[in-house]
């Protein structure tokens, strides 16, 4: 029978043995958290100083850089501070907080990005409805939508993963708590209750992505029929970043989650892991807003 403990906390895997790479690793997710945290606050001061982009599109974009800050933090300076301390120690509370916190936001963020697309598709392709169909009300209620539900599987997978008993082995392959690498130590062959949530989650996923080129189908066919070369290439600009991103997010995101359990440390897992947790939140204030005119034009007033 298998050495079943309660566990009170875990050990996480750093990116390597060697003391010079650990400080390596360190100064790199630094730098990223810095250009993240910068970038992100940047964005959430000006949309909220700035009553020229109290528009939906800036709203939602308000509430990602929230959201892209908050999912960088729950996992980067931790995993920073285990690299320079030589200790790779989380505590059970922490671990169960962290997993939360990351659904939570990587879930919230999903359905506000198919939020988005659905604002993108009304402004294009029924630009006389738009004030009428994207109210301020309806915005608000769209992106609290994207918060409870976010919440909602944080609370789920959570507790579906930490009722499933863990063996003596307490060192995670990861450099933070996440259900994969949380699954690979259980002693419980059966896990039904997180193979559920799992499955709802998945099949959530497949909504949003369907819906997303329900909506974009229409965008593009829209926008390759307007005259101007300017006009395309404005619109194409609002929509290739957001699909982009989108893609990123999803793919790593769903292979992380749903590529097959294995007993051996996998850098694949870890770089997968980089991909949807620390490299859009870095990502998203360049390609939505820094590179946008009424962004650029905010900041210059700002600094004037």
């Amino acid at each position: 029978m298998a050495n079943l403990t309660m566990a009170t906390g875990f050990l996480l895997m750093g990116f390597s043995n060697t003391w010079e790479l650990q400080v390596l690793h360190a100064l790199l997710f630094l730098l990223i958290y810095l250009v993240a945290l910068m970038g992100n606050l940047l964005i959430f001061t000006l949309i909220s100083l700035d009553e020229h982009l109290h528009s939906p599109m800036y709203f939602f974009l308000k509430n990602l850089s929230f959201l892209d800050f908050c999912l960088i933090s729950t996992t980067v300076p931790k995993s920073i501070a285990n690299s320079l301390s030589h200790s790779h120690f989380i505590s059970l509370l922490e671990c169960i907080l962290q997993l939360f916190l990351v659904i939570f936001f990587a879930s919230s963020e999903l359905f506000l990005l198919t939020v988005m697309s659905y604002d993108r598709y009304v402004a294009i392709c029924q630009p006389l409805h738009y004030e009428v169909i994207m109210n301020k009300g309806a915005c608000v209620k769209m992106a609290i939508a994207s918060w409870i539900t976010g919440g909602f599987f944080g609370v789920l997978y959570t507790v579906s993963t930490f009722i499933l008993p863990f063996c003596s082995s307490n060192e995670i392959h990861q450099f933070f708590c996440d259900v994969p690498s949380l699954l690979r130590i259980s002693c419980s062959d059966t896990h039904i209750a997180l193979d559920v949530t799992i499955a709802i989650g998945f099949s959530l996923g497949i909504l949003c992505c369907i819906s997303i080129t329900i909506s974009y189908g229409p965008i593009f066919s829209t926008v390759l029929k307007i005259p101007t070369a300017e006009g395309r290439s404005k619109a194409f600009s609002t929509c290739l970043p957001h699909l982009f991103v989108l893609l990123l997010f999803i793919t790593t995101a769903a292979l992380s989650y749903l590529s097959p359990s294995s007993e051996t440390d996998s850098v694949l897992d870890l770089l997968l892991s980089v991909f949807y947790i620390v490299v859009p939140p870095t990502l998203n204030p360049v390609i939505y807003c820094l590179r946008n005119k009424d962004v650029k034009a905010s900041l210059k007033k700002l600094i004037a």
